[in-house]
């Protein structure tokens, strides 16, 4: 059995490559690639759901939880980079990648800040998930799945630089936490497809 990682599905701010507030909702198309890897994730041996309580993200895992029958569990570990008062601004007209950026913004996290928080939150996943019968689906963003790959899971596979809007990872439950499926949207078909020019991160 697995850790299954889930990035949220697409927003109009990941479209607009806009930084996203805390509130931010998930598109039509979120939503539809939502319920497409919801179906997708039905179909394994799914025993528990933990998300990201941010709205983008915990929509997607209640899709998880209508195709599955699985309450959802939340915690603020899994909630992406906090990028303060950047925050609803255009990334293309910032003149640098806050998404890189090792300073915290004002009022956001430094890249060790949102570092030792997402190491936390992997130590939860991993306890969660021992105390499963099953497979965990973990609900959350773009950065968190990068600083996962990047400081806690073992593979061959270089880190993306994008993750796709409800792509799915799936790590194997115990150290060394072996990569078994990298960054998979085939569940998506059409007009439901991540868009290239889209945001992961932020």
């Amino acid at each position: 059995m697995s850790i299954i990682l889930v990035r949220h599905g697409e927003t109009p701010l990941n479209v607009a490559r806009t930084l996203q507030p805390a509130d931010t909702l998930l598109s039509t198309t979120g939503q539809a690639q939502a319920e497409a890897v919801a179906k997708r994730l039905a179909g394994l041996q799914l025993a528990g759901i933990v998300s990201s309580d941010l709205p983008r993200a915990l929509s997607t895992a209640q899709a998880i939880a209508a195709a599955t029958g699985l309450p959802v569990s939340t915690t603020a570990l899994l909630h992406e980079r906090n990028f303060g008062d950047l925050r609803g601004k255009p990334y293309d007209t910032l003149g640098f990648n806050p998404l890189t950026m090792s300073e915290a913004p004002p009022g956001g996290e430094s890249a060790a800040e949102f570092d030792a928080r997402v190491a936390q939150a992997f130590a939860h996943i991993v306890a969660l998930r021992a105390a499963l019968p099953g497979s965990l689906a973990v609900v959350t963003h773009g950065l968190v799945i990068r600083a996962l790959l990047a400081n806690h899971l073992s593979s061959a596979a270089s880190v993306p630089l994008k993750v796709g809007n409800t792509s799915v990872t799936i790590v194997a439950a115990h150290a060394p936490h072996g990569v078994e499926l990298l960054d998979c949207t085939r569940h998506l078909v059409d007009s439901m497809q991540h868009k290239a020019g889209s945001l992961s991160g932020g």
